[in-house]
C-alpha cells in the first residue's frame, strides 16, 4: 500500500524536505534554489534527500549523470557542487575541493550565486556538458531518492 508521502506531488514532497531544516537554512535552501531555477529555467532538478545531504541536481535529462551543478544542504551549510569542477577553469579561485571530479563554493545566501564570478563557471559548467540544457523548456521536478535513515537536519 503506498504511503502519504509516495503519492504527494514532487513540490509537496520537496516542501517536507526543506521544512526538516531550522527555519533560517530553510529560507537559504529555498532563496539559492530560486536563483538556480533562474540561471537554468530549462533544467530537470533531481531530488535527492540523503543520509547526509539533502540534494538537489540540475541537468538537461533525468539522468543522474548528465547533471550540471548540485545544490547542497546540510544542518550547517549550503553549498554549489560543480559536477565536472575538477576540470573548470577557475580564474578567481573560489571553488573548492581536491577530488578527481567535482569541486564546490560554499552559499552563505543567493548573493552569492549573483556574482559575476559564480555566474561564470556556472555559464561555463552548461556549456561543457555533454548533453545541452533544452532551449525551450519548462523545467520540472523529479523525487529521485530519499534514504530512510538520515542525520538530523537541525543544527
Amino acid at each position: 500500500m503506498p504511503t502519504k508521502t509516495s503519492t504527494a506531488s514532487p513540490a509537496t514532497r520537496l516542501a517536507g524536505f526543506i521544512a526538516k531544516f531550522d527555519p533560517v537554512m530553510q529560507a537559504r535552501i529555498r532563496a539559492c534554489r530560486a536563483a538556480l531555477r533562474r540561471q537554468m529555467p530549462t533544467a530537470v532538478e533531481l531530488v535527492y534527500d540523503n543520509y547526509n545531504f539533502f540534494v538537489i541536481g540540475y541537468g538537461p535529462t533525468e539522468r543522474a549523470s548528465d547533471a550540471i551543478v548540485s545544490l547542497t544542504a546540510y544542518a550547517k551549510g549550503v553549498g554549489l557542487c560543480f559536477i565536472y569542477g575538477a576540470t573548470m577553469a577557475d580564474p578567481a579561485k573560489i571553488l573548492r575541493g581536491s577530488g578527481n571530479q567535482t569541486r564546490s563554493i560554499s552559499l552563505e545566501g543567493p548573493a552569492v550565486l549573483a556574482t559575476l564570478e559564480v555566474k561564470s563557471l556556472i555559464r561555463a559548467a552548461i556549456a561543457n556538458g555533454d548533453v545541452p540544457l533544452p532551449k525551450a523548456r519548462k523545467g520540472y521536478l523529479v523525487i529521485k531518492s530519499v534514504s530512510a535513515k538520515q542525520r538530523s537536519r537541525r543544527a
